[in-house]
């Protein structure tokens, strides 16, 4: 079994059309159904159903997905090892939420560049499910997320720790009237955050019905709307502190066991650590930062 071939059947799997995959691959359409051809006749089933909008994955397409994804993973793995002399170099593929990458993250990754100057560091941000995801997957090396949370192949360490509160616009004094406003909407990022499920079972204890939430993609976007009296939102506290100073918005303090969340690093337990990788964990140790720990 070729490994090109089973590139070709990941790339038309996702890209749901052969001639899609051909572009993306940078060769023509004919090679692809080639290749494809070839690969189920040696495996001798059918790995896609072809229909006039593209093609669809069969049951054995989908059950070699997951181990092709790993065998991906594993062999550019291997060509990082191979080229791995121990000095941090490369590409470094992180994740991180967005209220992490604005409040936490900024000195730290100032620190590691001015230190691995040869490392290119790449960090993307979304909400924990789908970070889990990709790292799960090998896409990043590794990401920062919200805890708890348990997964066989992840390793996770804690490196921050976060005090959430709820936040409303000025006007609302005690959380307790939130129950009186009609449709009150929640403003919170993609599902999948973390916080999120706090909210709700938060507005839930105090009588609050929802109505549908307003999805953001920025911090910005969502403090904006709280603040213009669309909706609450639950954030860490130092998140929103600047608005809270500047009157923009209001923040109501909750129970203990509610409040706290950590923050996790997590990476694949079964994942190569490159010299980069290391130098960063190294770096990103709560005790080698202790102003951005607690």
């Amino acid at each position: 079994m070729d490994v090109a071939d089973l590139r070709v059947f990941e790339a038309v799997s996702r890209q749901g059309s052969m001639n899609r995959a051909a572009a993306e691959l940078h060769t023509v359409q004919s090679n692809v159904t080639a290749r494809i051809r070839a690969l189920e006749e040696e495996l001798g089933t059918a790995l896609f159903q072809r229909h006039a909008r593209g093609v669809t994955t069969t049951a054995a397409a989908k059950r070699m997905l997951p181990l092709v994804a790993r065998l991906t993973t594993l062999l550019a793995e291997v060509r990082v090892a191979a080229r791995d002399d121990g000095a941090p170099n490369g590409t470094l593929m992180l994740g991180s939420l967005e209220t992490t990458t604005a409040l936490r993250l900024p000195p730290l990754l100032s620190q590691f560049a001015r230190a691995y100057p040869a490392v290119r560091l790449v960090v993307t941000t979304g909400t924990t499910a789908r970070l889990l995801d990709e790292v799960v997957e090998g896409r990043l090396d590794g990401a920062f997320v919200a805890g708890p949370l348990s997964h066989p192949a992840l390793r996770q360490d804690v490196v921050f720790r976060e005090e959430l509160v709820l936040v409303t616009a000025p006007s609302i004094g005690d959380p307790r009237e939130l129950a009186r406003i009609a449709d009150l909407k929640t403003i919170v990022f993609e599902a999948g955050c973390s916080y999120r499920k706090r909210l709700d079972t938060h507005l839930g204890e105090l009588g609050v019905i929802l109505s549908k939430p307003l999805e953001f993609g920025s911090l910005d976007g969502i403090i904006g709307c709280v603040s213009a009296g669309i909706g609450v939102t639950m954030l860490p506290k130092a998140v929103v502190a600047a608005a809270l100073q500047d009157g923009r918005v209001a923040v109501h303090a909750l129970l203990p066991e509610q409040a706290q969340v950590d923050t996790l690093f997590i990476r694949r337990h079964d994942a190569y650590v490159s010299s980069a990788l290391g130098a960063f964990l190294e770096m990103a140790k709560p005790e080698a930062m202790p102003g951005l720990a607690a």
